[in-house]
């Protein structure tokens, strides 16, 4: 009889115990549900995936470095980059008219060494993990310019975050340099140490690097301004569903590529 009553009581225990942890996970669940409040914008963020798309971006980077480059702006066109394997050419669009507003191109050594490490050497703790390198940035002008810019950084932090990167590694010229800092990317080369780099005309640039697995702690630690817009708000007009279309099985830079990075 006592064993069957301590068989009950423990029968009786794992049931509030499931019962316990259902509730939680219930909880649990809408507290995320909480956190990523909806929040729509008058444009989209997209993976470029046809070619009259690819000149959009290229369209919208000619307006961007027209203003700071404009000789080297007026030579820019389609890149042979822009369609390697391991590359995604973000697309800001206007939901009103299709107008381009933005777009960055996401380069990884999934394939092949990043364009930085045609101009530098990177350190020994930069060679061995998963890296994508965010360039050919433009936005348009004024105040939307701004938030499309938020938005395609947004973007690369969640496109680096599915494909699994270590290390988002970005070069930037004076004054842009500092809104990276300004999003706690570190300095890879001294601080504050510009270098000529051959794959953008010689122009001296910073060469800076975020780790992607600690980003939103350091976000949250720092009570950074931007916090719960990049992390604790649901941006459904951000559509990274469409994964670089010209991966393929054969790695170069990185053989222990995962499945999620050929899209499937």
């Amino acid at each position: 009889m006592e064993q069957l009553n301590h068989a009950d009581q423990s029968s009786a225990f794992r049931s509030e115990l499931i019962e316990h942890g259902e509730r939680t996970r219930k909880l649990e669940i809408a507290a995320v549900q909480a956190l990523k409040k909806p929040e729509s914008m008058p444009f989209t963020v997209r993976i470029v995936s046809a070619d009259h798309d690819l000149h959009k971006a290229v369209r919208i980077r000619r307006v961007a470095y027209g203003r700071h480059l404009p000789a080297f702006a007026e030579k820019m066109t389609v890149e042979a980059c822009d369609r390697d394997p391991g590359t995604a050419i973000l697309l800001a669009e206007s939901k009103l008219d299709g107008e381009p507003l933005g777009t960055m191109r996401i380069q990884t050594n999934e394939y092949a060494p990043l364009d930085v490490q045609g101009s530098v050497e990177l350190p020994g703790w930069l060679k061995t993990g998963r890296l994508a390198e965010a360039t050919r940035l433009g936005v348009a002008g004024g105040t939307i310019g701004r938030v499309v810019k938020m938005m395609l950084f947004k973007s690369l932090f969640l496109y680096c975050e599915q494909h699994q990167i270590d290390w988002m590694v970005i070069t930037a010229r004076s004054p842009l340099d500092r809104e990276y800092e300004a999003m706690l990317f570190e300095d890879v080369f001294g601080d504050r140490q510009f270098i000529p780099m051959s794959h953008v005309g010689n122009l001296p640039h910073r060469v800076l690097a975020g780790e992607v697995g600690v980003a939103r702690r350091r976000w949250e630690e720092a009570k950074h301004p931007l916090f719960q817009f990049v992390f604790q708000t649901h941006h459904p007009d951000i559509d990274l569903r469409t994964a670089d279309l010209s991966f393929e099985r054969e790695t170069v830079g990185c053989p222990e590529a995962p499945q999620v990075a050929y899209g499937r």
